[in-house]
């Protein structure tokens, strides 16, 4: 990524703006664009920009060298999106889980001052209720905690998840740049089944493109590409 001063940044986003108005096909615009807002902290506007510029590169040419760039700083950029959003709501969630915590003491204190109450009962209910809210409180926070990315959304050579998937003949699903990188260095062959493969047998495979974009979109955490 470009390594400007601020006015600098301030410029280049006033030169891309205008580039856009003049072409809003550019590439280069768009995803100058991008950098240039995620400068300023603008992490939601910037992130349109560089998703505009990988759709537009993807379309206009998905061997293009700038793909995998403009990929990698989008999701970084998605990664600090979901960051935020993570403190926010593990921050939501304590404070609700302290207040109905709060709430079930009050009610527990109020249930066992009533004449004819039975103190061991009250307890036990009360402490169960507490388990319980615990539990729901946890279960409500898992989607924010990094895990494995499941197998399948991932590419059979570099092992990491997949941002455009192909598909071979046998069924085997790659990420684009790397198996072409393979076919054109390594040879012509599936590295997993050995078998014979052209790059003119490659085709996208939306399926696992779409479930790839559902699990990001709930596990923000998978977009860090360290």
């Amino acid at each position: 990524m470009l390594i400007l001063r601020k006015n600098d940044w301030l410029k280049v986003e006033k030169d891309c703006r205008r580039a856009i108005q003049l072409d809003n096909s550019s590439v280069k615009a768009h995803c100058t664009l991008g950098l240039a807002l995620l400068q300023k902290q603008e992490l939601d506007e910037g992130v349109d920009e560089l998703q505009k510029a990988l759709d537009l590169g993807r379309g206009a040419n998905p061997k293009g060298y700038m793909i995998d760039e403009i990929w990698q700083e989008l999701a970084k950029a998605k990664y600090l999106q979901w960051e935020h959003a993570s403190s926010k709501r593990s921050w939501e969630l304590q404070s609700l889980k302290e207040a109905c915590e709060t709430a079930l003491k009050e009610k527990h204190f109020l249930d066992d001052s009533h004449p004819g109450s039975f103190s061991d009962e009250a307890i036990i209910s009360h402490m169960k209720q507490l388990e319980v809210l615990s539990r729901v409180f946890k279960e409500a926070g898992e989607a924010d905690i990094p895990g494995e990315v499941p197998d399948y959304l991932c590419c059979k050579i570099t092992l990491d998840i997949l941002r455009d998937p192909v598909i071979t003949p046998s069924g085997v699903s790659y990420e684009r740049t790397v198996i072409l990188h393979h076919l054109q260095k390594v040879g012509k062959f599936d590295p997993v089944t050995r078998e014979p493969l052209d790059h003119s047998q490659l085709v996208p495979n939306l399926a696992i493109k779409e479930a790839v974009q559902a699990y990001l979109d709930g596990h923000g955490w998978a977009y860090n590409t360290n």
